[in-house]
């Protein structure tokens, strides 16, 4: 597996996990939004999924900290790009 390929995982992994824990609430709701608008799951869990590449490139890159308002923000704009 591509090293690409093991992050792409890890991070579907952490939305299933948020989906699982309900932590935060948001991810479920949106969650339920792109199902309801036609999205698949494996869709769905992608588009989620850039939201939170979103933080972990803030983190890593800016050296910030997490920001749930911006992750919250962001998954409110999908299924369009997350760009902040």
């Amino acid at each position: 597996m591509k090293t690409n390929e093991k992050i792409k995982e890890s991070i579907l992994e952490m939305v299933k996990s948020q989906l699982k824990e309900n932590n935060p609430p948001e991810v479920k709701i949106t969650y339920d939004r792109l199902i309801k608008e036609g999205f698949d799951e494996y869709q769905t869990l992608q588009l989620i999924g850039q939201c939170i590449s979103i933080e972990i490139f803030e983190i890593i890159k800016n050296g910030e900290k997490y920001n749930n308002q911006r992750y919250v923000k962001n998954l409110s704009k999908l299924p369009n790009e997350p760009f902040e």
